[in-house]
């Protein structure tokens, strides 16, 4: 044992030795390398700069100067990469931190939608909470109650109640049966006499001529130019108010939007906007429901699934899923847990640009019928107007009239494939069949409204086309865009399309 002690008392200090020599030899080494080597180094180029001539002196300054730059190069690269390193490392700390941060804020989301939801049930279940609540909220809890027997949607079967007994045919007089050139004038009339808002002829011919091309329409433009106050105007002339939903930033998917089947209570969380969606089944007028703020949340998330079902060509097909199963009690117009979105109802939108908003998408754009709404309209002084009485079938004909008498001319078409064309080629940007179909069933629709067939073009060529020129590299596209405003004017005339012809000196200047 004593043997044993010994050699290991032996061992341990010839390995500290060893370690010594090794840190020892390291800093010799180091020291050598940094400090003596270099002043090595030193005193040998001095020793032989001695026998240096002129051109000697010249090369060792530039081959030094060389070496120098590389060193500091080098230098250099290997502080960047150690301070990369140090930020990723803090970096994936934080990331760390943030994780476990998120985790917590969802374990308390949790506790705090299982605690709403107690309340809920208790709201429903009985009559010991409904008898703390001050007389006017009993009333609306009474009323919202009242449908009999148990039912997942309350405000829809009230709505079901409410029409029961109800005429919803829409009763026209001869006063009633306008044309769309009538309809715009008296519109304009009738919201600058009743309701001291004050539009052009040509906005309001694009919002009836985009009610042709589509079911949704985004109004865009700077605050205060009248957007929300325009679809509210058009639901007071057709005598039933439009339905304004307030976007939230928050936000995410069709529920936000819809509502969803509270699985604790068993009963639908509903939403304003699905009661105005489902209310519309019932009407035969026209039922405009307002996006307002779109853009503050991304639209092509809450309302994907409706950009999908209006593409479809058989209207039938429109049908938006609600609920998965099917129960006695649902409501009157809910067909297998889906609601079939009515024909009568248009979809409107208004949007701001500016940091809080997201950019609307292509897919968004190239189903909607965009209303540009920059300028202040100016006063009219128009007589007192009233409203309308009038039915979704009685508008649909008065479009497919348009439609029919004011068909897009041939050479306008013809115009439009060389248009095609050219942009097709220098700009790699097409038309396409779903642009070529609203324009072939907007362009009527504004011609009978009162406009012309190229201001209809040039509106639309300028908002589904020349638009999406904003995201292409512009600087190295000038000699293009100034060949394209010299072949819209050979098209269709000298400055026809002014609002066309604007757009691209705009995106010049831009560049």
């Amino acid at each position: 044992m004593i043997e044993f002690a010994r050699y290991y008392v032996d061992f341990i200090r010839e390995l500290f030795a060893n370690i010594g020599k090794f840190f020892k030899r390291f800093f010799e080494a180091f020291a050598d390398l940094f400090f003596n080597d270099i002043a090595d180094y030193i005193r040998k180029l001095i020793i032989a700069s001695n026998k240096f001539n002129a051109l000697d002196w010249i090369i060792a300054i530039v081959i030094l100067g060389i070496n120098m730059i590389f060193l500091v190069f080098l230098t250099l690269k290997v502080y960047q990469l150690l301070r990369s390193y140090v930020r990723f490392v803090k970096t994936e700390m934080d990331k760390d931190e943030l994780l476990e941060e998120v985790a917590l804020l969802t374990q308390k989301t949790v506790e705090l939608a299982d605690e709403k939801n107690k309340i809920l049930m208790l709201k429903l279940g009985g009559a010991s909470v409904s008898s703390q609540l001050p007389s006017k909220e009993k009333d609306i809890t009474k009323k919202e109650q009242q449908p009999t027997g148990p039912t997942r949607f309350p405000r829809l079967t009230q709505v079901d109640d409410e029409y029961r007994n109800m005429i919803t045919s829409v009763q026209m007089t001869a006063e009633d049966t306008v044309g769309l050139t009538e309809l715009v004038s008296r519109f304009i009339n009738f919201s600058a006499s009743r309701l001291g808002l004050y539009y052009d002829p040509k906005t309001i011919r694009t919002y009836f001529a985009g009610m042709a091309s589509s079911k949704i329409l985004i109004l865009e433009g700077i605050s205060g130019t009248g957007k929300t106050s325009l679809p509210y105007a058009m639901g007071k002339f057709f005598g039933h108010d439009s339905a304004i939903i307030s976007v939230q930033p928050s936000w995410r998917d069709r529920a936000e939007m819809i509502g969803y089947l509270n699985e604790f209570t068993k009963k639908f969380n509903e939403t304003d906007f699905l009661k105005e969606l489902y209310e519309a089944t019932y009407r035969e007028d026209l039922n405009f429901i307002v996006l307002d703020e779109l853009n503050l949340a991304r639209i092509e998330y809450y309302f994907a699934e409706f950009l999908s079902i209006m593409e479809m060509p058989n209207e039938s097909e429109w049908k938006i899923d609600i609920v998965s199963d099917k129960q006695a009690n649902d409501p009157k117009h809910l067909q297998d847990g889906k609601i079939l979105v009515p024909q009568n109802v248009w979809f409107v939108g208004t949007a701001n640009k500016d940091d809080s908003t997201f950019t609307i998408t292509d897919k968004v754009y190239d189903r909607a019928a965009s209303i540009i709404m920059n300028n202040k309209a100016e006063f009219v002084d128009a007589p007192y107007t009233e409203h309308i009485q009038m039915s979704y079938e009685y508008l649909v004909q008065l479009f497919q009239s348009a439609q029919e008498t004011n068909a897009i001319s041939p050479k306008a078409l013809d115009n439009l494939a060389k248009l095609d064309d050219f942009i097709s080629q220098k700009f790699k940007i097409t038309f396409g069949n779903r642009i070529m179909k609203q324009i072939k069933l907007f362009t009527p629709v504004f011609i009978s409204a009162g406009g012309t067939e190229y201001e209809a073009l040039d509106y639309l060529v300028a908002r589904k086309i020349l638009r999406k020129f904003e995201v292409l590299n512009l600087p190295f596209l000038q000699d293009e865009i100034s060949e394209l405003i010299v072949l819209l004017d050979k098209l269709f005339g000298k400055n026809v399309f002014k609002e066309s012809i604007a757009f691209l000196n705009d995106l010049k200047k831009m560049s």
